[in-house]
């Protein structure tokens, strides 16, 4: 598809690189300069590329799981367990990774928007990439102030003395130019229905109106959420016909990207520009290297039962001895687990592939033995977005999704609950719709549960939402919007019923550990940032 050719292309021109005096300063060197970049609509493609590139990627998607209760990185002592231990401090690394490269993407940005006028283009064409430049930017700062708070925030190219002496603009005002710049931008996108098949990946007036859900979602302001979230569900053929796709395993298959569900995601391009983390979370036996970041015990028990009972439920029929059967058929989409039928799950062309970790059974290179070994340290690897380009080569260019049509479907149950407006009608078209794709038949897990008080129903949709976006890279952020960081971040890491203990301790401070640290190295340039609550300064 057309985008991925030309995210292709820029990776391989190296045409314009950001070098950086600090994080928030990178200055266009290498082979061109202003005054001969800006000479064609190609150049200026280019750049709107490179900006979906630092838009959102695979690395993010994963790390952002390693802060949550759905994953661990077990084998090494990463940045992301450091700060599940309460251990993090301003110097971490990662801190400083992140902010600089989202201010790369600022950067890139703001280039691209202060010499556009320099191109001879088509006026509709240039007033696109505008839009999809500006959203590109609103998702950057929005991920920078979910991450840091308070954030510095400008709209222009800045230097290097400016940008050493700017402040930190407040999260509510970084929000309202957010939504205001998806206002602004909409009409100048195209719908999904009008999207040509070559330009699969792009920007569209549906990926606006999903972003404005989730960030409303985010400061809990229930009523936009419902909003946005019923303007891509009721008007269609103004934001686009989005629907959820057949198969929920299918969902996280190349042969199905750009399906009907997907409202964006991240390009990537078979043997071309492709993502390689999936190599440390699945089994040796098929062709992973280690197993350094795995799911935990206690994603595994959030899936219901086949019946649509939860596992600690009255009249449950979970089996404890048999623990993976008769379950959620998400599960064994997402979560590999002991004795899991690996061929009869994954279309690799393999027969009678099963994977074995228990260590009291067969004996194989994906069985368990303790945290600090290859394999995995909960007993579990990961399923879900396997999909390796080739035998003996496990990068992927399995697409990201960023937005999906369920999660629409989620945040409108949610802002319905919150105000008190969840009825029968609006659990059938949400809740039920995707437990009907997830393959439940039982009454238990379809119908509406009467008589269940707020707080139960809450509960519900937490753990649906759990279930069906694991391992999407949202969980964290579910979390911290809900401040139940203490709920769900400081219990024992578990693994399966075989594994040992798992010796680290989590904690979670409600005072510090909603935000990341403002890195020290940005301090050090300069003191008008100040230092979030918890990290000293």
């Amino acid at each position: 598809m057309k985008i991925k050719k030309y995210l292709y292309l820029f990776a391989a021109m190296g045409a314009i690189t950001l070098t950086s005096c600090n994080g928030m300063e990178n200055a266009p060197g290498n082979e061109f300069t202003d005054a001969n970049f800006w000479k064609s609509p190609d150049r200026a493609q280019y750049i709107v590329n490179m900006a979906y590139s630092q838009m959102y990627n695979s690395d993010r998607m994963w790390k952002d799981e390693s802060l949550s209760d759905n994953m661990i990185d077990g084998r090494s002592a990463t940045d992301q367990r450091l700060m599940r231990m309460g251990q993090a401090t301003p110097t971490t690394g990662i801190f400083s990774s992140e902010w600089k490269s989202l201010y790369g993407g600022i950067k890139t940005c703001h280039v691209f928007l202060e010499n556009i006028d320099e191109i001879t283009i088509d006026a509709a064409k240039k007033a696109r990439m505008i839009a999809e430049i500006r959203f590109i930017r609103a998702y950057i700062f929005f991920r920078l102030t979910n991450l840091y708070g308070d954030i510095p925030f400008f709209t222009k190219d800045i230097t290097v003395e400016e940008s050493n002496t700017i402040g930190r603009t407040s999260h509510a005002e970084v929000m309202a130019f957010i939504h205001q710049e998806l206002n602004d931008i909409i009409n100048d996108l195209p719908s999904r229905n009008e999207l040509p098949e070559s330009e699969n990946g792009k920007i569209t007036k549906g990926a606006v109106i999903a972003f404005q859900a989730r960030a409303y979602l985010m400061d809990s302001d229930w009523s936009n959420v419902q909003r946005y979230c019923e303007m891509l569900i009721n008007q269609p053929e103004t934001y686009g016909t989005y629907a959820l796709f057949p198969s929920y395993r299918g969902l996280f298959e190349e042969d199905n990207e750009y399906n009907q569900e997907v409202i964006l995601d991240r390009a990537y391009v078979r043997n071309l520009l492709t993502w390689g983390e999936i190599l440390d979370m699945v089994p040796l036996s098929r062709g992973g290297r280690v197993a350094d970041r795995v799911p935990q015990q206690s994603l595994i028990d959030n899936y219901l039962t086949a019946t649509g009972y939860t596992i600690d439920e009255a009249g449950t029929d979970y089996d404890p001895n048999h623990p993976y059967d008769n379950r959620d058929p998400r599960l064994t989409a997402t979560i590999i687990y002991d004795n899991y039928d690996w061929s009869a799950n994954v279309n690799d062309g393999s027969k009678g592939e099963v994977i074995h970790i228990d260590p009291a059974g067969d004996n194989t290179v994906d069985t368990y033995i303790g945290t600090g070994s290859n394999t995995t340290a909960t007993g579990y690897y990961v399923r879900k977005w396997f999909a390796p380009q080739a035998t003996g080569d496990m990068n992927s260019g399995l697409n990201i999704i960023m937005f999906r049509y369920a999660d629409i479907l989620l945040m409108e149950a949610e802002a319905k609950l919150e105000q008190n407006q969840l009825t029968a009608d609006v659990w059938n078209h949400t809740i039920r719709s995707i437990r009907e794709r997830a393959g439940f038949k039982t009454a238990k897990a379809l119908d509406f549960p009467e008589g269940k008080s707020q707080a139960e129903l809450r509960q519900i949709l937490r753990n649906e939402r759990r279930s069906e976006l694991a391992l999407e890279g949202l969980r964290w952020y579910d979390i911290k919007r809900w401040k139940a960081g203490t709920e769900y971040l400081t219990q024992q890491v578990r693994g399966a019923s075989f594994t040992h203990d798992i010796p680290w301790k989590f904690s979670f401070n409600e005072n510090r550990d909603y935000l990341w640290a403002v890195p020290q190295s940005q301090i050090d340039l300069n003191p008008n940032l100040g230092q979030n609550p918890g990290y000293g300064n």
